[in-house]
C-alpha cells in the first residue's frame, strides 16, 4: 500500500439490499487493509486509509480539549466510527447509523468522492446541493 496515496474522481454506484456500495476500483487499491468509515463535514461520510485515520484521530484529540461541547462532539464522532473492510468483489457494508447520518438509503444512488486524502461518500441530493460558495479551481 502507498504510504502517500491521494485520492480523485467522481463515481456513482448503489448500495445494494444489503447496505454495501461497490468501491471503484482506482479508489479500492489503496484498502488491502480495513478503512476507517466515519460521519464527516456537510454530512457525507469519509473513508479513511489507517494511516490517514491516525492523522484525523489527533486533530479530533486536540479539537476535545477545548470545552464540553468539542468533547461531545468528539465523542459522537468517535462513537460512529466503522472499521470498514472491502471484500474480493469490491463491496463495502455501510452500516445504518452512518447510512442514516448520510441520507443513503438502499438500492439507491452513492455519489464516491475523491478528496485528496480521504474518500467521500455522498447522496446525490446533497452532493448536488452543497454550496459552491467561495470555490475555486487552485489556478
Amino acid at each position: 500500500m502507498a504510504a502517500n496515496a491521494r485520492f480523485f474522481g467522481n463515481y456513482e454506484h448503489a448500495l445494494d439490499i444489503k447496505g454495501r456500495v461497490i468501491l471503484p476500483a482506482r479508489l479500492r487499491v489503496h484498502f488491502t487493509q480495513p478503512g476507517y468509515l466515519t460521519p464527516h463535514l456537510e454530512g457525507c461520510l469519509a473513508l479513511w486509509r489507517s494511516e490517514d485515520f491516525d492523522r484525523e484521530v489527533e486533530l479530533q484529540l486536540a479539537a476535545a480539549e477545548s470545552d464540553a461541547a468539542s468533547r461531545n462532539r468528539v465523542r459522537d464522532w468517535a462513537a460512529n466510527v466503522f472499521e470498514a473492510d472491502v471484500d474480493k468483489q469490491g463491496r463495502m457494508a455501510v452500516p445504518t447509523n452512518l447510512r442514516g447520518y448520510a441520507e443513503l438509503d438502499l438500492e439507491q444512488p452513492v455519489v464516491i468522492v475523491g478528496m485528496i486524502n480521504r474518500v467521500e461518500l455522498w447522496s446525490p441530493a446533497r452532493w448536488a446541493s452543497r454550496s459552491l460558495d467561495g470555490a475555486g479551481t487552485g489556478a
